[in-house]
């Protein structure tokens, strides 16, 4: 363990680590790399895992189901092949990371922090809790909206596949089957592309692989498996829908040139308690009761709004690559890599337009 985490800091230091400006950030970054060392460190094979006596049944099995859709993922999604997903770590606690964001009380916009390597992110993740909710109180203070949030996994872009790569987590390995494979297919597809310092175009990109990859484990799968991820997804389309709805409006309210500041905390107060009573319809009327959204509802916020944009803002985008790829997997990743490789503005306005034709085919779909 110490060599590894020796030589891992000595690679960070060869990208940016010693030009850190402060002893703070320096800091920082060594929790990063021996809070992932200690994951790697207690990580084994799938494998050996599964041919254990002491193995719960339970584990085992989906272990064994989670082995399958690492295959899958390169059969099919053609996925890299390397270390990643083919080794499991039992954790002791209900998240592997806690990420904190912010953003302005007016604004949509996350804040950003920049770091070898990656590149700017709008958000910085803690291997302890207590790290993060120190954070969150100090940016509380400064004036910022804050959310922390826990996450089951993350990738480290391919990066550490000499280390055995990103493994398998008792933080997620109990999920719906669905959800298993789609958080899999989700992290993998990080190790094919990345664009420095654009979290949206790296999340959008993950969730387009995710969902198409998904679509193809379940076809193949079982009626129960469907039928579970079918009352799953319905939850997460009507919290979506909810949720776009309300940051389109927010969006129009901080950029309102006819409305100041006093007005625009008036409005916004208005539509976020319409949004709690529009929640508390939809769980009585539509989800049967189900509570699993409570929690994000109850601390809804700029930063709750601009991170779940990350993640979904130019999935259409991609899919309508993936389209006019001839849904060939391949010949997708070529693309996006090409994408990857402009300057951000351009990018961005490909993918505008990308996103603008699906939205346009899906309102014609008989138009030639």
């Amino acid at each position: 363990m110490r060599r590894w985490t020796a030589a891992a800091l000595a690679v960070l230091s060869a990208v940016g680590l010693a030009g850190c400006d402060t002893l703070a950030e320096a800091g920082y970054l060594r929790q990063s790399v021996t809070g992932h060392l200690d994951i790697v460190w207690r990580a084994k094979p799938v494998d050996d895992w599964i041919a254990a006596a002491d193995t719960p049944p339970a584990l085992r099995e989906r272990l064994a189901l989670a082995r399958r859709m690492r295959d899958f993922a390169v059969a099919e999604l053609k996925l890299p092949d390397g270390a990643s997903y083919r080794r499991y770590a039992a954790l002791d606690r209900p998240a592997a990371v806690w990420n904190v964001v912010a953003a302005p009380e007016l604004s949509l916009q996350l804040k950003t922090w920049c770091f070898p390597v990656v590149g700017c992110v709008g958000y910085r993740g803690y291997y302890d809790r207590a790290e993060a909710d120190a954070l969150a109180a100090t940016l509380k203070t400064q004036g910022w909206e804050v959310k922390v949030y826990g996450v089951p996994a993350y990738s480290t872009l391919g990066k550490t596949e000499w280390l055995g790569g990103d493994p398998l987590l008792s933080t997620f390995i109990q999920w719906p089957e669905g959800e298993l494979a789609r958080l899999i297919f989700h992290e993998l597809a990080h190790q094919v592309a990345y664009a420095e310092g654009d979290t949206m175009f790296n999340e959008s990109f993950a969730t387009a692989v995710e969902r198409l990859g998904g679509q193809r484990w379940l076809a193949q799968s079982t009626d129960a498996a469907r039928a579970e991820y079918a009352a799953f997804d319905a939850r997460r389309r009507d919290f979506r829908a909810l949720t776009l709805a309300v940051r389109d409006d927010l969006a129009a309210i901080y950029t309102d040139p006819t409305l100041d500041d006093t007005a625009r905390r008036a409005a916004k107060a208005d539509r976020l308690a319409r949004l709690q009573a529009d929640h508390a319809a939809m769980k009585t009327e539509r989800w049967g009761g189900f509570a699993g959204y409570d929690r994000w509802f109850a601390e809804a916020n700029n930063a709750a709004f601009g991170i779940q944009a990350a993640y979904d803002g130019q999935v259409d985008a991609f899919l309508r690559l993936f389209e006019r790829e001839g849904a060939d997997f391949t010949r997708f990743y070529a693309a996006v890599r090409r994408l990857a490789g402009l300057p951000k503005a351009e990018r961005a306005a490909t993918l505008a337009a990308l996103s603008d034709e699906r939205v346009s085919d899906a309102r014609h779909p008989h138009s030639p």
